[in-house]
């Protein structure tokens, strides 16, 4: 079996929460891209890093049943376990820095796959909302002309100090009914609003961002070592 680290991603202050990652820090083992797929698929992680050179942070990022060219929480996973000050990804090249206890990436909104966006009143009512069941309305098939991908539910828990309650709904196919931390989803709603913002997801997962100039937005997290 092929080495791999577990980290998690997006952490709570305790480290719980986030979404784990599979880290294969030899990409040199499966430079084939089926290769890779087979194994991001059986490892069952929402995503899976392939580090292709550790020095220069080039990574190579599945899902279990599709490669990306840009993906929100491996990125500030892996920029976290190799300490290095950018990683290069088929979508571009990105900065990190680590700040305390926080890893941040920049990148850009574009990077992120479509999300549609549904405001709530209240953070009770974000808390409330039951996952869509299998046929039900999902992302994929909203009325209106509203964009396909991840289902982002979200309520301001404090407008004036950026604080919003939200919760992620998929719609990829791949068996994942609730994503407990999007980062990309928030990268799109940073540069909806226009504003930093500290987003409690899922169970309790925390995701921070900030939009930065000429496009960037920076996305952080904390990150713990699982095994």
């Amino acid at each position: 079996m092929t080495d791999y680290d577990v980290l998690r991603v997006f952490c709570a202050p305790n480290g719980g929460y986030g979404n784990e990652l599979g880290v294969v820090r030899e990409g040199s083992v499966l430079p084939d891209r089926q290769d890779r797929q087979d194994l991001a698929a059986k490892l069952g992680f929402g995503e899976t890093v392939f580090v292709d050179d550790p020095e220069r942070g080039v990574v190579d990022v599945y899902t279990p049943t599709a490669r990306l060219p840009f993906a929100d929480h491996s990125c500030v996973g892996v920029a976290w376990l190799l300490d290095v000050p950018e990683l290069v990804t088929p979508a571009g090249t990105l900065g990190t820095r680590l700040d305390g206890e926080f890893n941040w990436i920049e990148a850009r909104a574009e990077w992120a796959p479509p999300c549609t966006f549904r405001q709530y009143a209240s953070a009770a009512e974000v808390d409330d909302l039951a996952v869509p069941a299998p046929g039900g309305e999902t992302a994929a098939d909203l009325p209106l002309g509203e964009s396909r991908g991840t289902l982002y539910a979200w309520a301001w828990e404090d407008e004036p100090a950026g604080r919003i309650r939200a919760r992620g709904f998929p719609a990829r196919g791949d068996g994942v009914d609730e994503d407990e931390a999007t980062g990309a989803a928030a990268l799109l709603l940073t540069e909806r609003l226009g504003r930093a913002l500290n987003i409690t997801q899922g169970a309790g997962s925390q995701i921070l961002t900030a939009p930065q100039p000429f496009g960037w937005v920076e996305l952080g997290g904390r990150v713990f070592l699982e095994r």
